[in-house]
């Protein structure tokens, strides 16, 4: 069996599982309740003492669902590979220091008879944006197995035909995993992040890298949720003045709910 390792434990969330658990437990249970069942979750993928608030607000929504969410989607951008398409890792579970997690090899299979979809190590080797949903996921349900999706250079319907593709019921769940804007003044963050927070409101596909580092990922979901009708709940918007960090270039963070 083929796992991938944690990248980032121990450097964006606790290394330590008791201590992981706990964070975690910490961050679930400031967050506020909701009476919201969500396809889609769009969360940042920061460091947990920055972002960690923010994801929660989503994650809160899984709860009640432990036993019935039992597949799930994630989709990052690049941060370290550049690529065309979206990129799957070659391994069959991902590890974190709360467990394993097996990957759907029938999906997997499935997903690869699409011409924008490849096998690529090195996009998944170090990449973050994906490992820091898993501990939350591994946190809030029972057992589900992953489908890792890091994506490239991809068009917003590259992307939403990869997730038509996996759409499934309620079994499955989908996760958006960006930050917003990156390195501006406290004030000035505010102002893009909300402008920002009102495009994808009105799922508007055409994000760039500067309101969302996962522009391409959220532009895909975006588009795919505008042909199904469907609404974008915003659920919480901070940034890293208001979590662990200072106010002269800071980091966006939003979490959102589609259903």
């Amino acid at each position: 069996m083929s796992v991938r390792q944690p990248a980032v434990a121990g450097s964006f969330y606790p290394a330590n599982s008791t201590t992981l658990k706990e964070a975690i437990a910490r961050f679930l249970n400031e967050a506020n309740s909701r009476e919201l069942s969500a396809k889609v979750l769009i969360v940042p993928h920061a460091g947990y003492i920055y972002s960690g608030p923010v994801a929660a607000s989503a994650y809160k929504l899984l709860e009640s669902r432990g036993d019935e969410i039992t597949r799930v989607v994630v989709l990052g951008p690049s941060h370290r590979a550049l690529f065309e398409g979206l990129a799957l890792p070659n391994c069959n579970t991902f590890n974190t220091p709360l467990g394993h997690v097996p990957l759907d090899s029938y999906a997997i299979e499935n997903l690869l008879s699409l011409s924008q979809v490849h096998t690529l190590e090195a996009a998944h080797e170090l990449e973050h944006s994906l490992e820091v949903q898993i501990p939350f996921l591994q946190t809030c349900l029972d057992s589900f197995t992953l489908i890792p999706l890091v994506v490239g250079e991809a068009s917003p319907l590259a992307v939403s035909e990869v997730l038509e593709m996996l759409w499934g019921g309620s079994e499955t769940l989908i996760i958006i995993s960006t930050d917003l804007s990156h390195y501006h003044s406290y004030d000035e963050a505010c102002s893009r992040d909300a402008s920002t927070v009102r495009a994808i409101e009105r799922l508007d596909h055409n994000l760039t890298g500067g309101q969302a580092c996962g522009c391409r990922p959220l532009n895909g979901l975006l588009q795919l949720a505008q042909q199904k009708g469907m609404k974008i709940t915003t659920l919480d918007v901070r940034n890293s003045g208001d979590t662990a960090g200072d106010a002269e270039r800071v980091v966006g963070y939003g979490a959102f709910a589609a259903q």
